[in-house]
């Protein structure tokens, strides 16, 4: 009789979450080089039979097929590269294709494929509100001027045509690796530094985010959500009356 409940509420859960995620998309949608995350569930017998089995899954057991929630399964992000835009600003940097630039952050080296770079008052390359940018060798880049140039490969150069330095473009093999941290930076092991990678100067990567597409899921959950809700309170109120008409008897 509950499993009715089970499932109103699980589906609730789920497009509450979903319509986290959305949201968090559309409000990153001006943020340089922002990835779309999208929220992926399972039902509860996909999950427990991926998350509780041994490494080896050649004994695994069917342990029935009635599913009676959906539960969380992943954040996916979406790393495909978003749209190029001249900024004309001297220290604003994209990459094109692969890639993210490091940043050496509190916490250790974190990730990013927003290029949106200023000065620190100690004159290094900074990333606001983060830390400083790495270079290939992994330090960040003393520049002590914004008066420069950049090549395709990220080489910078300063005034009198001297090498400052060169961005790092770090890359993974899997970047399954790699989770966002609270301050929206990635964070990962296993990079390696692309010395061939293309990096556009005066220009910024834009998010990825596709507003009519997260419009369209964030109405389509909200009229689930709203739909389980009516359907759990209708069930709520019939189970109600079964139980008083039983009481009666």
């Amino acid at each position: 009789m509950f499993k009715g409940f089970y499932n109103l509420t699980s589906g609730m859960l789920t497009q509450g979450r979903n319509l986290d995620v959305v949201a968090n998309n559309m409000t990153n949608i001006s943020t340089s080089g922002y990835k779309a995350d999208r929220y992926v569930a399972s039902t509860f017998k996909d999950v427990l039979i991926s998350r509780v089995g041994n490494k080896d899954k050649t004994g695994a057991q069917e342990i029935g097929s009635s599913s009676y929630i959906l539960a969380s399964s992943e954040v996916a992000t979406d790393y495909t590269q978003g749209t190029l835009e001249t900024t004309g600003m001297p220290l604003d940097f994209a990459i094109e294709g692969a890639g993210f630039f490091g940043v050496q952050t509190a916490n250790g080296v974190a990730y990013t494929r927003g290029g949106n770079f200023s000065l620190d008052n100690q004159g290094h390359l900074y990333l606001p509100g983060q830390g400083r940018v790495l270079g290939q060798n992994g330090q960040p880049i003393l520049m002590q001027t914004d008066k420069i140039t950049s090549d395709n490969f990220g080489r910078i150069y300063g005034e009198t045509g001297n090498l400052i330095g060169q961005l790092g473009v770090f890359t993974f093999a899997d970047t399954a690796v790699l989770t966002r941290n609270d301050q929206g930076l990635f964070v990962g092991g296993g990079a390696t530094v692309n010395a061939n990678a293309k990096v556009h100067w005066r220009a910024q990567e834009r998010s990825n985010v596709e507003l009519v597409q997260q419009m369209t899921q964030m109405m389509s959950s909200q009229r689930a959500l709203q739909s389980a809700a009516q359907v759990s309170k209708m069930y709520d109120q019939l189970i109600s009356k079964v139980t008083n008409d039983i009481g009666r008897l």
